[in-house]
């Protein structure tokens, strides 16, 4: 049966409402100007065809002029580009009827970064912040027929060395790889408001783009339009949800005007109210209205997240001048920090429901962001949901992202710890500086705050951290660089900006959401440690410190908002970025690509302590990445066990910027590595753990079903031929606020004569004859198991154009067995996985070209027995 949503209608209308429907004829009308973009090098002769939103790099990589930035270490041969100023132009036509209209605006949506924007040869516009939209008024200037737009980027280089210059203090920016930039030691990333990655990472390449990175288009406005939409949820439970929607609509003509907001799909007026406006003038107006028995939305993993959809209409004169459409979802969202025996809890309550983040931190998915479409935000979103996230971190050194992203978290029900775009760096603190930063900030909470995947505004990246102003031995060695004076300006201009500036914009512009100062944090005040007991953690003592996987279950924070660890991507992406002469890890294209300093070494190094080390290239790529998902599934493990005293765990990092080694579970062509499979698992909503300790091996229950409390634990121990030496089942009862220890047994005792090198733990639960969980325990690291050669048997049945089921089993225990067909892009809804002997493992494969038909012998399967 359909439902039907109760709206109740809190405002007194006089006279009868007129809603506008889809057909309705809008006044105000808009422009795209996206085409018919040229673009030349500043004192260049000849003109070549730009598209916008784009880069410049990408335009002359579309042109054939430069080659593909990506491709071995050309990076190194493009660092001109960024020296240069650059200039696109169009033209369009305008007609009679549209200088008709009141007003005539222009509006940039991003341009990235520094600009002079001239329309006809006037100059109407400079901007100097990429994360930022640009909106003037051209009436005045327009002419009937035809007219020319103008875009004159400057360098962000030239402009941030003469910043650095006037500023008169090197400010530290660890990760701004200005010597690849050609410009020795001066890092200049901090001066300009641009996505801080361009500069480089130690995950990513140096590319500072400049472009116009975001639609651009005219808008004819007649008597005002609608500015702004917020729906403020002052009360929410399961009977109701009173809903406070302020708009803001800004008029260029006196009168009396009409807003109505009417429930989408239906075009029920759910709200309304005559107002009186201004000419040139913003009007704040407030329309209250309920919801009945709302729907509520909540996280992946805890329910649906419902969406609802709003449309608010602008009248006068019974004309609609102007509508909007706002989606959101009904929900609470709180973190939570209640002091304890310990010290203070940190976590994200939604709906009332605690709940444990799982999830990863989220970085751009090109360093030429304008390639992103829409596709690759769905192939990364849904990704993360598949793999039973439910909350994703917006690092600070990227951008404030693309609409498009948000809108797949709200679908999905994927939180959103945002942070501001500041990043392993201290900023300067003039009023130039920070007034545009006030700006950016300003437009950035207005556009997301509709979001209900929004959970927590956060400041920064590690820079209190790495500042850590509590005492001289604290911190990343930056305080030391500086004198007592220049001590203070730097600590006062951060104490300005993440202490007063983005709190008080949060504060005023989305009262609701919780502000961070800085990741990591213990408290406002106090930097974090890998001691603390409160706020949250980065912990890089596994991978930085070269600390063992076990540390892990030491490390125990009330929140992980960062660890990780390095892999290689498959070989697919591999031979798409080298020749098969650079295919050694320490060749000059594969060290161009690693960007931590102590990368493909450090692969090694753990991998000689848990695995096997190979002889072969492509073996030596595969077992990386099985290291990995060990060591981070590792992690995950650790802190779901230690439920509700650590309540997150979000690992670094869930996707790439470009191909190469790096922390990502997914790689740049969207491809899951082994890790992103093992988090897909350990994340599940109800799993079973084993701890092995001494002589013991424990199973515990991890479960964020709050409706589930029973299920059938099945216990069986097996050698690697298959031979079943213990079966043992017990029904068992389980939390939804902790883990649950639910078996416990010596290991000597549980195997007999077994060597533990011979042996596996199978662990199955079931509710009713639903299997909803299976999981193996070793009882030795993966490098000393007994693996023998094992004989892997698979049929290949075509299902459809772009699907196949691939059937496999095998004779003995075949670890690890991956997937792949050379040169090829699949995804498999299952890889990198142990089969066990006798068991009939069936495996989707879709292939991502259209037209290509797999065969049997195109299949390529690889295991760790044969390695």
């Amino acid at each position: 049966m359909k439902q039907t949503t109760k709206f109740v209608l809190e405002v007194l209308i006089i006279l009868s409402l007129t809603a506008c429907h889809k057909k309705d004829k809008m006044v105000n009308s808009y422009m795209d100007l996206t085409t018919n973009w040229l673009l030349k090098m500043d004192g260049g002769e000849e003109d070549i065809v730009a598209e916008v939103p784009g880069t410049v790099h990408t335009d002359l990589l579309r042109q054939d002029i430069i080659t593909s930035p990506y491709y071995r270490d050309n990076e190194k041969e493009l660092q001109w580009i960024d020296k240069e100023n650059w200039i696109y132009s169009c033209r369009f036509n305008i007609n009679g009827n549209q200088l008709e209209s009141q007003k005539i605006f222009l509006l940039f949506k991003g341009i990235d970064t520094y600009a002079d924007v001239f329309l006809n040869d006037s100059m109407i516009l400079q901007t100097n912040n990429m994360f930022r939209s640009w909106k003037v008024d051209i009436k005045h200037i327009l002419t009937k027929g035809e007219n020319t737009l103008r875009v004159k980027i400057y360098s962000p280089i030239k402009i941030g060395l003469d910043k650095l210059d006037e500023y008169g203090i090197a400010l530290p920016a660890v990760n701004d790889q200005s010597q690849i930039g050609g410009i020795g030691e001066k890092r200049v990333s901090v001066f300009t408001r641009k996505a801080p990655y361009h500069y480089g990472w130690d995950w990513g390449p140096r590319f500072v783009t400049m472009g116009i990175w975001r639609p651009v288009e005219l808008q004819f406005i007649d008597a005002a339009e609608i500015t702004n939409i917020f729906l403020r949820q002052r009360k929410v439970n399961k009977e109701v949800a009173e809903i406070n929607a302020e708009i803001s609509a800004t008029a260029f003509k006196d009168g009396d005007y009409k807003i109505e907001i009417l429930e989408y799909g239906s075009d029920k007026v759910i709200a309304a109210k005559n107002i009186k406006l201004e000419e040139d003038n913003t009007e704040n107006i407030e329309l209250n209205f309920k919801i009945e028995d709302p729907k509520l939305w909540w996280p992946n993993g805890y329910g649906e997240p419902y969406i609802y959809s709003f449309k608010t209409c602008l009248y006068k004169d019974d004309k609609l001048l102007d509508k909007e459409i706002t989606k959101t979802g009904i929900r609470t969202i709180e973190v939570i920090r209640e002091k304890d025996s310990v010290g203070t809890s940190f976590y994200f309550s939604v709906n009332g429901v605690p709940v444990f983040a799982k999830g990863a931190n989220y970085i751009p998915n090109d360093c030429f962001v304008t390639r992103v479409g829409e596709d690759k935000y769905k192939t990364i979103i849904s990704s993360a949901a598949e793999a039973n996230m439910n909350m994703l971190r917006v690092w600070g050194g990227g951008i404030y992202e693309n609409d498009i992203f948000y809108e797949l978290c709200d679908e999905l029900g994927i939180l959103v710890w945002q942070d501001f775009m500041f990043a392993c760096s201290m900023y300067p603190g003039n009023p130039e500086f920070l007034d545009n930063v006030k700006e950016e900030a300003i437009e950035n909470v207005v556009r997301l705050r509709n979001h209900p995947c929004i959970a927590l505004w956060c400041g920064n990246n590690e820079n209190d951290a790495a500042w850590c102003r509590e005492s001289e031995n604290c911190g990343w060695g930056w305080k030391q660089r500086y004198d007592e004076e220049q001590r203070r300006i730097v600590w006062d201009a951060y104490d300005t900006l993440f202490h007063k500036i983005l709190p008080d914009i949060v504060q005023k512009y989305d009262a609701d959401k919780f502000y961070w100062p800085s990741s990591p944090l213990e408290s406002e005040g106090k930097s974090s440690g890998y001691e603390s007991k409160s706020g949250d953690v980065h912990y890089w003592g596994v991978w930085h410190g070269g600390e063992p996987f076990e540390r892990f279950g030491e490390v125990i924070p009330r929140f992980m908002s960062e660890y990780g660890f390095q892999s290689f991507p498959e070989m697919n992406t591999i031979r798409r970025f080298t020749e098969p002469e650079d295919h050694g890890i320490y060749s000059d294209v594969m060290l161009a690509h690693q960007r931590s300093p102590i990368g493909n070494q450090k692969i090694k190094e753990y991998m000689e302590k848990y695995f096997q080390v190979p002889d072969k290239f492509e073996d030596l790529i595969y077992m990386s990445q099985l290291l990995q998902a060990y060591g981070i599934e590792s992690g995950i493990k650790y802190h779901r066990l230690n439920k509700p005293y650590c309540m997150g765990s979000l690992y670094w990092q869930l996707n790439d910027t470009w191909p190469g080694p790096s922390w990502a579970g997914i790689d740049y062509y969207g491809n899951w590595k082994a890790l992103h499979y093992a988090a897909r698992d350990a994340f599940g909503k109800t799993t079973v753990t084993t701890l092995q300790q001494d002589d013991q091996i424990g199973c515990y229950i991890l479960n964020d079903d709050k409706n589930l409390s029973d299920a059938e634990l099945i216990i069986t121990v097996l050698d690697f031929e298959g031979y079943v030496y213990h079966n043992e089942k017990s029904v068992v009862h389980f939390d939804f606020e902790k883990s649950t220890k639910v078996f416990d047994a010596n290991i000597i005792q549980l195997l007999g004569k077994l060597p533990l090198n011979k042996a596996l733990l199978k662990v199955e639960l079931k509710v009713g004859r639903e299997t909803i969980f299976t999981g193996l325990h070793y009882f030795v690291y993966p490098c000393e198991l007994d693996l023998k050669k094992c004989n892997i048997r698979y049929e290949l049945e075509e299902k459809s154009d772009v699907q196949y089921l691939i059937v496999l089993s095998a004779d003995k225990l075949a670890k690890n067995v991956m997937i792949s067909i050379p040169n090829v892009q699949i995804t498999l809804s299952d890889n990198y996985f142990d089969l066990l002997p006798g068991e009939r493992k069936e495996v989707i494969l879709s292939v991502k070209q259209q037209g290509y038909k797999i065969k049997e012998e195109d299949i390529r399967l690889k295991v760790m027995n044969d390695v």
